[in-house]
């Protein structure tokens, strides 16, 4: 069994659009959250979204052409791909291409693409409905484009398990190289979802904040969250088996130890009220990296800001550590910050904690005023903490009650 280690990252996020605007912006508690742009909210409720700002597919060596005939979920995928490429110092060119894998996904696809091409063959008739619109729609175009970009004919494929696909992607990434499948993968999600048709979707279900205060709209384990905002973007890992980048003199960011994936057999929204198959997801992810409860620093929680979302993920949180440990372990929520960013979360979130463990810092729970006695964690709140953490867990639950918690440790030779 081979160690993994991640030296290269990349995002497209609401609040900055490469690693050290990300992480500075998470550390200083600033959110991406305004009034939603692009098209017209006047007969919605839900008026607030975390949009990516200033995205320049050019910027990221993305032709007019290409970036015609991709959807905007697919652009943030190529540009954080090609980010984190260039920041693990290496086009991996030297290992066999059949044993560099693709695995990023979407939980949703291409949205926007889908929209409007209802749109046109409505209004124009079949025959005007663009010959890529399939590709440009379907949800493993990220993982296609990336693969032809970079030339990697290893593993390729795209998880689609709603908010937690990215941590799926990048679970099955570490188990490809930790078993000896690949020796490298470019691992992680996209979304671009903010559309009317959506927001109306997600809002009718209940699922969304519709508070009018970007201050106020994602509050995670603050006793007044009503809803998710829903965010957009792009989170990218180079994940690299240990003495691949140790010979190449790689910079390394922290070492993913453990992976952990459930099922909660429950319900097609809503966790599980009992905990049991989230807290169990935490409990193999770290008992694959050789770890106790009593290791884990620090989790980076799915923390939605929907009422029953923390509420169940306290009692998973409690069931996988025990009840003491669980309280004097810091719990926070990015998502405070660059909302819920749907099947980009879940890489963006291991990039965050990745980043925590090497800083000995934790980023916080943002917006936090109102204490919830029902959510009853150390949850950061509002402002980022100094601490020596070496052993960090992130969690991504999805619709359909699909559980996975990627457990990573700081790297230290």
């Amino acid at each position: 069994m081979r160690r993994v280690v991640i030296t290269g990252a990349g995002v497209i996020s609401p609040v900055g659009n490469d690693i050290d605007s990300f992480w500075s912006s998470l550390l200083q508690g600033k959110h991406g959250i305004a009034p939603i742009e692009g098209f017209d909210t006047s007969d919605l409720d839900v008026k607030l979204a975390a949009q990516v700002k200033d995205f320049d597919p050019a910027a990221f060596g993305i032709d007019k052409k290409e970036a015609r005939r991709m959807d905007p979920y697919c652009r943030f995928a190529v540009a954080a791909a090609k980010q984190a490429l260039d920041d693990c110092g290496s086009d991996l060119k030297d290992l066999d291409p059949y044993r560099v894998g693709v695995i990023v996904g979407s939980g949703i696809g291409g949205m926007e693409t889908f929209e409007e091409e209802c749109r046109r063959i409505e209004e124009k008739g079949p025959k005007r409905v663009s010959v890529f619109f399939i590709p440009m729609m379907i949800s493993n175009m990220a993982a296609g484009n990336i693969s032809i970009l970079t030339g990697f004919k290893g593993v390729n494929f795209a998880p689609v398990t709603a908010c937690s696909t990215s941590a799926h992607a990048v679970g099955e990434a570490f188990r490809n190289i930790k078993n000896g499948y690949l020796d490298a993968c470019v691992a992680g999600g996209a979304e671009s979802a903010l559309t009317r048709l959506a927001v109306a979707g997600f809002n009718n279900m209940g699922a969304l904040s519709r508070s009018q205060d970007p201050d106020r709209a994602s509050i995670p384990f603050d006793k007044e969250r009503d809803g998710f905002v829903m965010g957009e973007g792009a989170g990218i890992l180079i994940l690299e088996e240990l003495e691949h980048a140790r010979a190449r003199g790689a910079k390394i960011y922290a070492e993913i130890v453990g992976y952990g994936a459930t099922g909660d057999a429950y319900h097609i929204t809503s966790p599980s009220p009992t905990g049991e198959a989230a807290a169990k997801a935490m409990e193999l992810a770290f008992t694959e990296g050789g770890l106790t409860a009593e290791d884990v620093d620090y989790i980076n929680a799915h923390g939605t800001s929907t009422p029953i979302n923390e509420r169940y993920e306290t009692i998973a949180v409690k069931k996988a550590l025990g009840e003491e440990k669980a309280r004097r372990t810091a719990v926070s929520s990015t998502k405070s910050m660059t909302g819920h960013m749907l099947g980009a979360a879940g890489a963006v979130e291991a990039i965050a904690t990745a980043l925590a463990l090497r800083d000995g810092v934790i980023p916080p729970t943002i917006g936090y005023r109102v204490p919830d006695e029902e959510c009853d964690l150390d949850c950061v709140p509002n402002e980022a903490r100094k601490a020596d953490i070496r052993v960090a867990l992130s969690n991504s639950l999805g619709f359909g009650g699909h559980n996975a918690t990627i457990c990573l440790k700081k790297y230290q030779g």
